[in-house]
């Protein structure tokens, strides 16, 4: 299938997310023109400022061809992603990161997978962390078991952020919280296909990375979030409901024993803390039985469209070339 149309309309669009990359924005553009150039079929780069403190935007501005965006404030990575791709205009969006990590070389590649018939063409960083296999290989290749496992999409770097996507398969993703390592989980939750095809990996050259081994917390944080929204998204009170029923069930369990250590064994109610527990798990019970109500109504309320967009984060963007 042919990325370009007989109306010479961009069909090619390359989002990359930056935060605090001043150093990293000028090399990162000078490497990403000629390589999309020479592709021959029409493009074009959004840069997308997730809040930047020194003076990221002001270089991106003297760079053309180019889409630059600020965003208001830091974000994260996720909305900075999400602003880039809903002002793109290609039917095939890649994205990558902005620390010179990823190599703009590896684009071709990931745009024949994509002419191939696949919906969405993932990078994996293959030689990432061969120095340091305990400290942080180790737990790179047990997280990606534990996405691959709980999303039911196999990939050895669910972490790069060097993916190529047929737009189409990006419209039903909702973009919150912090979730763009997962986006191609999500996509394919919704039927899109995955392939993954190795890609080079480049140390950081300037500043310093955001990423802490804290990162891993919050990819397990991510992980739980994807499972509960796609098995319980549309009936949170199935979840809350079975978790307050289970209570029920040990407060009745309690009960029950409680009655029979007092009338049967003559025990008296005093002696056991089964009262104690039977209440508590009747309280928690209640508890979870309201939350699933709580959590039905706002669904509801949310689905009538009371979200912030995009265009309301956006502070500035500009058009060069």
């Amino acid at each position: 299938m042919s990325l370009q149309d007989s109306t010479g309309a961009t069909r090619l669009s390359v989002v990359v997310p930056l935060y605090n990359e001043v150093e990293s924005v000028p090399e990162l553009h000078r490497r990403l023109v000629p390589i999309l150039q020479g592709m021959g079929r029409p493009f074009e780069i959004i840069f997308v400022d997730d809040g930047s403190l020194d003076g990221t935007f002001s270089v991106m501005k003297t760079l053309s061809p180019l889409y630059a965006i600020r965003l208001r404030r830091n974000y994260g990575q996720t909305a900075a992603l999400a602003a880039g791709i809903r002002q793109a205009t290609g039917d095939v969006i890649v994205t990558m990161d902005g620390d010179l990590e990823n190599d703009p070389a590896d684009i071709p590649g990931l745009l024949q997978k994509i002419e191939q018939g696949y919906d969405i063409a993932s990078g994996w960083r293959r030689g990432r962390w061969g120095d340091q296999p305990l400290s942080r290989r180790l737990p790179s290749y047990l997280a990606n078991r534990f996405i691959s496992w709980v999303s039911g999409v196999d990939l050895h770097d669910h972490g790069c952020q060097l993916k190529a996507y047929r737009r189409a398969c990006l419209t039903p993703v909702d973009f919150t919280g912090d979730m763009h390592r997962m986006i191609a989980a999500y996509a394919a939750r919704e039927g899109a296909t995955v392939i993954e095809i190795p890609v080079r990996f480049e140390k950081r050259q300037y500043g310093r990375s955001n990423y802490t081994m804290s990162r891993i917390f919050k990819v397990l944080l991510d992980v739980l979030a994807f499972h509960f929204f796609h098995r319980f998204s549309t009936r949170p009170m199935h979840f809350f409901g079975g978790f307050g029923f289970t209570m029920l069930f040990f407060a009745a369990l309690s009960f029950g024993a409680m009655l029979l250590f007092r009338f049967w064994l003559g025990v008296s109610f005093i002696v056991t803390p089964l009262p104690t527990l039977t209440v508590f798990f009747a309280i928690v019970a209640v508890q979870f039985i309201l939350m699933g109500l709580l959590a039905e109504m706002l669904h509801r309320l949310l689905r009538r469209g009371n979200e912030s967009t995009d265009d309301e984060r956006i502070a500035e963007k500009t058009i060069n070339g």
